[in-house]
């Protein structure tokens, strides 16, 4: 079917779990309602092009049209396996996980609602639904018709069409360059967890590095993003490795049942958010690798930590390899 919304049933958490039907745009006759019905009681996937499903189908709208959308305000989850439509889903976190599909989009019908892990929808973000990622997390999503290149929020739980991989918004599917056709063959990668606090400045530096993306600012199709704020960053560059105390510390915490998360590397607090997410996308490969937004009295403060870790010999030999990437003030620490 052809049209530009594609939406579909989400499983909050686990089989055990309520089904929402998520339909589609308005179909131009209403002549398809009866089969939409169907559908729903059944608990099929909806296809792009259908009559809407009822507003009580939907999560509650807690931002009203025309407000501004909060950032965050949701919980980190991977989930348990689930099944939509005789289908089973296993979330997980996949470091390595690279996929090619179709990639749909959603937009003003799901605007202000809920997302699967509690943030809320807002069409105007970059962001997206994914069936198996890690909520919040961030996907590096390419359409292969075009080369354009996004990094996305993934926030959300979705698409399950077949041949479906990964679900848009509607800003996204715009700078990809689909929006008008509704889906695109698309390359989708697994970056890394996002943070919690919802700051969305990665994303929009990304895209405002992309070539494309400023040649389209150049001929007047988009406008230039709002120029960022000067603070005093912390610089990338090697520093002294700090004292080893600070390790036998974390380790003798940890083992002492003190801390309540196990191990972490601490790569280092930026104050530019850029750097932060630089250093997260350069060690994404060693694992879980967070970005924490800190107040402090300096002003904001971004923290990059890898893990954690239950294992101490895992934490120490992935400090060695932080260090080697050349952050060599790179350290243990237990919360």
């Amino acid at each position: 079917m052809t049209g530009r919304r594609h939406r579909f049933p989400v499983l909050r958490d686990g089989p055990s779990a309520g089904l929402r039907l998520r339909a589609g745009r308005a179909a131009r006759r209403a002549v398809f309602l009866p089969a939409i019905v169907a559908l729903a009681s059944l608990g099929l996937a909806a296809c792009s092009g259908s009559t809407p499903a009822p507003e009580t189908s939907l999560s509650p709208r807690v931002v009203s049209k025309g407000q501004p959308v909060p950032r965050g305000g949701g919980v980190y989850k991977v989930g348990k396996p689930y099944r939509i439509a005789g289908r089973w889903y296993y979330p997980k976190h996949d470091p390595s996980y690279d996929r090619v599909g179709i990639a749909s989009w959603y937009g003003a019908m799901f605007h202000g609602r809920r997302t699967a892990n509690g943030e809320v929808y807002d069409m105007n973000a970059l962001t997206a639904a994914h069936p198996t990622m890690p909520l919040p997390s961030y996907a590096k999503v390419t359409n292969l018709a075009n080369g354009r290149t996004l990094i996305v929020r993934v926030n959300d739980r979705g698409p399950y069409k077949p041949g479906r991989v990964i679900d848009l918004s509607r800003k996204a599917a715009r700078l990809l360059g689909f929006e008008r056709r509704g889906t695109a063959r698309v390359r989708v990668r697994y970056v890394g967890r996002a943070p919690m606090n919802g700051d969305d400045s990665y994303e929009r530096l990304f895209a405002a590095s992309q070539p494309w993306y400023r040649r389209r600012i150049a001929a007047g199709e988009l406008k230039a993003p709002a120029p960022a704020r000067r603070t005093r960053t912390a610089a990338l560059r090697p520093r002294a490795a700090p004292a080893p105390h600070h390790a036998a510390h974390a380790y003798r915490r940890w083992a002492l049942g003190r801390g309540t998360g196990g191990i972490f590397v601490q790569a280092g607090a930026f104050r530019n958010p850029g750097n932060a997410h630089r250093v997260r996308e350069r060690l994404a490969s060693l694992g879980p690798v967070n970005v924490e937004a800190l107040d402090g009295r300096a002003g904001a403060l971004y923290r990059v930590r890898v893990g954690p870790f239950a294992d101490a010999d895992a934490a120490r030999s992935t400090l060695e390899r932080v260090r080697d990437a050349g952050l060599a003030d790179a350290r243990l620490v237990a919360r």
